[in-house]
């Protein structure tokens, strides 16, 4: 089944339970975002990648451009461990590891969340790539992606039980968009899928197509 149509039925169901009142807030924070027009001024196709030193799940500190010289690169971005949207395009992704791997790529999430965190998300859904933690969200804000959340989110968040900045451990009400892109060994960016709505992510397929021809 594509990712889209995993999404789509779950926000369905989510839809049903959540109800329609916390579901029109959270559509208003999506049209609130398109509105600000933060995606005019994300990084886009064509662009270099900021070349930054983030931690993995096991804390060590990795730089992008040295683990672009291991071959081009499929990197997303995504909320945390504790987002179901985020889970589900995870483990597409793993699903689609072999072959992104054959077509002579690697694979990197990258989440806002503490070293910690990342590999409990790791372990939850039996991911086998790299995840990195942006703490403090330095890469997320270089790419024009990162956000404060407005208040009305902030409070369906603490409802929730959602205490962002403490899983995050950088005291900050703040998240990327959850934003993919296709790197080539240069660090330029090749394909970069920019979208406001958490609930739309990049088809591993379309990340796969952009890739091939890089190694």
């Amino acid at each position: 089944m594509r990712l889209s149509a995993q999404l789509d039925s779950f926000q369905a169901h989510w839809r049903a339970s959540a109800g329609q009142d916390i579901a029109n807030t959270i559509s208003q924070d999506n049209a609130r975002l398109l509105a600000s027009g933060m995606i005019g001024h994300a990084l886009k196709a064509g662009d270099p990648f900021p070349d930054l030193g983030l931690s993995d799940a096991s804390g060590q500190r990795l730089r992008i451009y040295d683990l672009l010289a291991k071959g081009p690169a499929i990197i997303t971005f995504y909320r945390g461990g504790w987002c179901p949207y985020c889970s589900l395009e995870l483990r597409a992704y793993q699903d689609a590891l072999a072959e992104i791997q054959a077509a002579g790529g690697q694979l990197i999430a990258i989440s806002p969340e503490t070293p910690e965190h990342s590999a409990d998300t790791a372990q939850s859904n039996a991911l086998s790539f790299t995840l990195l933690s942006d703490t403090g969200g330095q890469l997320a804000a270089a790419l024009g992606i990162r956000f404060e959340m407005a208040a009305p989110i902030v409070r369906l968040y603490q409802q929730s039980g959602h205490d962002l900045p403490q899983h995050n451990g950088d005291g900050k009400w703040s998240l990327p968009i959850p934003a993919s892109y296709v790197l080539a060994r240069d660090g330029l960016i090749r394909l970069a899928f920019v979208d406001p709505d958490y609930r739309q992510r990049l088809e591993p397929a379309e990340a796969i197509k952009a890739l091939q021809g890089l190694a």
